[in-house]
């Protein structure tokens, strides 16, 4: 059996959309299919190439699960993995490489990994997990076959009335349950709208900086977004109405900006309901993090305070529960039910139902109510403990932003350095990080970058961290 050294794997990319059990096994079947690795080479073990990456066993196992599956490899006990003997393997057809996606879409913004300084990603360690894994018993064993059919396209009647209520005890909107719409995520929410309000070619207002994905979603659709900048009171209200008085809609982060974390003042806010009321314009309030504010409590929704129908409400379950569970939802003037329910038969497929009548019974218990009033103190806590353990470590570098609200940090860079470079440095070093110039539109910011600190356990914790990007500087 040969015995020479197994070729060194390539580096991971730990930007990539790709799993790194994926990302493993793409790597030793083009090895073995360039001839790099012949038939009978041995393979490392999963316990050597563990600790070559850095990985968890259980990655490096499933990606090695992967190859003796399809033939590429084979087990031989106290002897070790070794490649098939006989193998005669294919060369992969060459498909063409995909151009590298620029600024925003190049961090990418669902990704599937748990980093740390995460975008958007609750404390999974603090889920009540045995609790949701009671609820969810209960719903399969409570299966009927009626259940098992097409899921209502508009979301199940119970969680749509849950939604409903709890909107007008927490976050001040009065709706009924037929104004809620169920989708499975953000971008379900505004291709929703997009269909329902919009055409081609109109033109829409959007923060900037902001959420890099609204923009390429409705640039997709062939609208024009309308760059209208953000200072300390949120949207510039003002200079939206000299650069497109005539906008069909704004999408706005009223509670805590994206990325900026500041509050739209109620002068702004009243400014934008007048003009919507004027245009006949539709405000899109994406209240993605609304439920997470330290300093005082939650800043009542925009939507509580429109008297004309020109506010559409989204809202996510995302940020909330976990970024898995894919469901969110949007909440329709009363006047637009009808075109949603009409647009929605035809786009949108339903979310499952299973998912959805166990997201009912966790609010129906007031474990919903409960979790968001624990992740509150939780984030409040973690939030100074990262904000203390990355100052003492990088305060000569950089300031720290630590808004009233939100699940993120701004860390502004002191020195003339590219945060772009910097973020991509970080991922490639296992931290998540994205740069705020990113998230701009039009023209430069301030370099920044934006770390979640909701999975920052301890001030310790932000230390170690706080070191690592320290080499990096």
């Amino acid at each position: 059996m040969p015995n020479r050294p197994p070729p060194a794997l390539s580096p991971l990319d730990p930007s990539s959309t790709e799993p790194f059990y994926r990302q493993i096994h793409e790597r030793f079947r083009g090895a073995i299919a360039s001839g790099v690795l012949k038939p009978g080479d041995r393979i490392p073990s999963a316990r050597a190439l563990m600790t070559e990456l850095g990985l968890a066993r259980g990655t490096v196992e499933a990606a090695y699960a992967l190859l003796g599956a399809e033939g590429y490899i084979q087990a031989r006990g106290q002897a070790g993995t070794i490649v098939t003997p006989g193998l005669k393997p294919r060369m992969p057809v060459a498909l063409p490489e995909r151009a590298p996606r620029s600024g925003s879409a190049a961090a990418g913004f669902r990704p599937d990994s748990i980093l740390p300084f995460q975008l958007g990603l609750p404390a999974l360690d603090a889920f009540p997990r045995k609790i949701w894994a009671r609820l969810g018993a209960r719903c399969v064993r409570a299966m009927q076959p009626a259940d098992m059919a097409h899921p209502p396209v508009q979301g199940l009647p119970a969680l749509r009335a849950e939604i409903a209520a709890y909107l007008q005890v927490s976050r001040g909107i009065a709706c009924s349950a037929s104004q809620v719409f169920v989708t499975s995520g953000y971008r379900q929410t505004m291709e929703l709208i997009a269909h329902a309000l919009l055409k081609e070619g109109d033109r829409v207002w959007l923060e900037d900086p902001g959420y890099p994905p609204t923009r390429e979603l409705l640039g997709q659709r062939g609208i024009t977004p309308v760059p209208v900048p953000v200072d300390g009171e949120g949207l510039q209200v003002a200079q939206g109405l000299k650069l497109a008085p005539r906008a069909r809609a704004a999408v706005v982060t009223p509670a805590h900006q994206s990325p900026l974390c500041v509050s739209l003042s109620l002068p702004r806010r009243q400014a934008l309901l007048d003009w919507a009321a004027r245009a006949k314009a539709w405000i899109v309030e994406d209240d993605y993090d609304g439920e997470y504010r330290y300093v005082s409590r939650p800043l009542p929704a925009l939507k509580s305070l429109d008297r004309e129908g020109r506010v559409l409400y989204a809202g996510t379950f995302s940020k909330v529960l976990f970024p898995g569970i894919r469901l969110a939802y949007l909440v329709v003037p009363p006047s637009q039910v009808a075109r949603f329910e009409q647009v929605s038969e035809v786009f949108a497929g339903g979310s499952p139902a299973l998912t959805q009548a166990i997201v009912t019974g966790f609010i129906t218990e007031g474990h919903f109510a409960r979790h968001i009033q624990r992740m509150r103190k939780l984030y409040a806590q973690r939030r100074e403990a990262a904000t203390a353990g990355l100052e003492r470590v990088l305060g000569a570098h950089l300031s720290i932003d630590a808004p009233p609200g939100g699940m993120h940090l701004v860390l502004r860079l002191k020195a003339r350095r590219s945060d772009r470079r910097l973020a991509a440095r970080l991922r490639e070093e296992g931290l998540s990080a994205e740069a705020l110039s990113d998230w701009a539109m039009d023209g430069p910011v301030a370099p920044a970058l934006l770390l979640g600190f909701t999975n920052i356990e301890t001030e310790a914790v932000a230390e170690k961290l706080g070191a690592r990007i320290l080499r990096l500087l």
